[in-house]
């Protein structure tokens, strides 16, 4: 099977997708499986539905999540890249330790979890941490909220919480003596709902190699998953502006960063917030290259205390 070699050593996905092993796990998926020109099994990953089924089968196969699903409409996460996230998350917690801490004694907020719970799933299966998970779209946290239904381990260790006032990010949601080892986030990467109709068709002519006028679902989402006024540019600075009330309860705050040309603005405003310490992870999934920016108020010497 084929490596892909860029996504974290400890990813389980960095094997081409065992596509009999899935189809064992969601039997319906084989409807959607099919051998390419080069003879190895895919789906086509322009149908929301097979995208959907191949998260469903991921998730129960390697996180041991049941009955996984979202509605039509909502963003549909491709799990290797957001494993990633969380494994580089660990390295960075482990500096501070001399390995990586695992179990409740790392709480870790989610900013805008989603109807799809990816983060929370991967995050408590990988390491044993305890999510809470907030959006301001009380729909996805509904759907959110089913997906821990019907899997009842997880019930004491990830919480959902809503975002009542879209303008804030952490406030209204960390509570006045509550503390948290790291928060993570993937931004809304558009500034307007036409340009991320225009990013969704990009990605469909992309896959299909044919012009479609219509964005295909998996590609879309709700407003506060894909767009944002300012983009993810504004939301982040927001999020940095925000975090200085909150410096003394979050030990580490990260985001994910897409657009490399953001970051001189964004690392400007973080020196001139004099934060103690931040760094800038590098990710690599394929072809699409990302970024983890991740900043601390809490001196060097004093963040093993946090553990």
């Amino acid at each position: 099977m084929t490596e892909k070699s860029s996504l974290h050593p400890r990813n389980l996905h960095r094997n081409s997708y065992d596509f009999e092993l899935l189809i064992a796990a969601v039997p319906e998926l084989k409807h959607y499986v099919f051998k390419n020109d080069y003879d190895t099994l895919t789906i086509n990953f322009s149908i929301p539905k097979a995208v959907r089924l191949l998260n469903k089968a991921l998730l129960l196969k390697y996180y041991n999540v049941n009955d996984w699903d979202i509605p039509e409409g909502n963003l549909c996460p491709p799990i290797p890249g957001r494993a990633d996230y969380v494994h580089y998350l660990a390295d960075l917690l482990s500096e501070e330790k001399g390995e990586i801490p695992t179990g409740n004694s790392v709480k870790g907020l989610d900013i805008g979890t989603g109807a799809n719970l990816v983060y929370p799933l991967i995050a408590n299966f990988s390491y044993g941490w305890e999510m809470l998970g907030t959006d301001v779209n009380q729909n996805s946290l509904e759907n959110a909220q089913n997906i821990l239904n019907q899997n009842s381990k997880l019930s004491s260790a990830i919480r959902l919480k809503y975002q009542p006032a879209s303008e804030h990010i952490f406030k209204n949601i960390i509570s006045k003596e509550e503390k948290f080892t790291f928060s993570m986030c993937n931004p809304p990467f558009h500034d307007s709902e036409e340009s991320a109709l225009q990013g969704n068709r990009r990605k469909n002519n992309n896959l299909r190699k044919t012009k479609t006028q219509k964005p295909n679902l998996n590609f879309s989402g709700q407003q506060s998953e894909l767009w944002c006024e300012g983009g993810e540019m504004a939301f982040i600075k927001k999020m940095i502006n925000e975090s200085i009330g909150f410096s003394s309860q979050v030990l580490w705050f990260t985001s994910l960063v897409s657009k490399k040309d953001n970051l001189h603005q964004i690392t400007t405003l973080l020196k001139n917030h004099k934060v103690a310490e931040f760094k800038i992870i590098d990710m690599a999934q394929g072809q699409k290259i990302s970024r983890i920016l991740a900043w601390t108020f809490i001196p060097k010497e004093n963040r093993k205390d946090w553990f």
